[in-house]
């Protein structure tokens, strides 16, 4: 017997608000102690403000038995995701990609991962973007693992962390 819940998967809407933002400070919780104490409370602040913001083109849910456990956010470009049009990113940007950690486990990040590739095909994209950062070793491995590819050229620095850029050429993602 096996206890596999089932990961439902779907757009978020306006009532969901609450919840993501549990989601978002449980999941990004576990980087406290590793951020200075000001790098933590702008990174929060940042996280939390995200759900409001009117910039994403997609805000991607997982639920397993109606409660959310899981988010995403998908932007149209750099300037939308970061406000930095440099970067030169015209094609979708994966954001603040969550799991609580008591969900973990159940394939919840690999389908949100999955949802938002459908979505930025839908949209006639030919990559979908993402960063991360060292900090977050389990999912560079997951995104690894899922088919994306360092994108140096599309890296940030943020003081002394560098936030990595990573891409998923859509066409050939065996993911899909």
């Amino acid at each position: 017997m096996t206890d596999a819940k089932v990961v439902h998967i779907r757009d978020a809407n306006d009532g969901d608000r609450d919840a993501i933002r549990r989601v978002l400070e449980d999941a990004y919780g576990q980087y406290r102690d590793v951020l200075p104490p000001e790098g933590w409370d702008q990174y929060k602040e940042n996280i939390i403000a995200s759900v409001d913001s009117s910039k994403p083109i997609a805000r991607i849910i997982a639920l397993i038995d109606d409660e959310v456990v899981g988010s995403s956010q998908l932007f149209q470009s750099s300037e939308a995701a970061y406000g930095a049009p440099e970067l030169e990113i015209e094609s979708p940007i994966l954001r603040l990609l969550a799991v609580s950690p008591s969900a973990r486990g159940n394939g919840i990040a690999t389908a949100l991962i999955k949802a938002n590739v459908r979505r930025a095909a839908e949209l006639g994209a030919a990559t979908l973007h993402l960063h991360t950062s060292d900090m977050m070793e389990s999912a560079v491995k997951l995104y690894e693992r899922l088919g994306f590819e360092r994108a140096y050229d599309k890296d940030i620095q943020k003081g002394e962390i560098l936030v990595k850029s990573y891409r998923l050429h859509i066409q050939t993602a065996a993911i899909l």
